[in-house]
């Protein structure tokens, strides 16, 4: 489907919506969802994530890793950030 025939599908539904105030109010509650997770740089993949946590086990096996002989000197590094 190309992106004209969803936009025509999108405006085809929506009218249909605009016609019950309850279906207006769930579809806009849905739609403000799905643009906040358009904006959240958290959300990722499952392969992203995975991708993530092999990376950093990759680092800590370099040598890279970063370790802390007390929760003090830990916080201490953090504040600094």
């Amino acid at each position: 489907m190309t992106a004209i025939e969803m936009n025509a599908e999108i405006l085809r539904n929506m009218s249909i919506i605009a016609e019950d105030e309850n279906l207006l109010k769930r579809a806009a509650k849905y739609l403000r969802k799905l643009v906040a997770e358009k904006e959240d740089a958290t959300l990722m993949t499952k392969d992203e994530f995975f991708r993530m946590i092999d990376d950093a086990k990759q680092d800590i096996a370099d040598g890279k890793g970063r370790s802390f002989s007390n929760a003090d000197e830990m916080n201490a590094w953090l504040k600094s950030l």
